[in-house]
């Protein structure tokens, strides 16, 4: 799968998530907390959607500040 496309999925699954936000400037420099609005809670549900989504479970400890880091995580998976 290509950065682009896992970029793609992240976008929906983001959507689903929160339905308002406008994901047509979203890129990968994109910050999950200022540019999206991803709180404590929409981070659990982005990391339990994103796992089911492309079949990897998130370490513990992982921290992400970027969409752009979820893409590089996932494409290494």
């Amino acid at each position: 799968m290509t950065p682009e496309e896992i970029l793609g999925k992240l976008k929906e699954i983001v959507h689903t998530i929160k339905p308002k936000l406008d994901l047509s400037n979203v890129t990968l420099e994109s910050s999950l907390v200022k540019d999206l609005g991803i709180d404590s809670l929409s981070m659990l549900l982005l990391s339990l959607a994103t796992e089911n989504e492309f079949g990897l479970q998130f370490e513990p400890d992982v921290k992400f500040n970027t969409i752009g880091e979820v893409v590089d995580y996932i494409a290494r998976k």
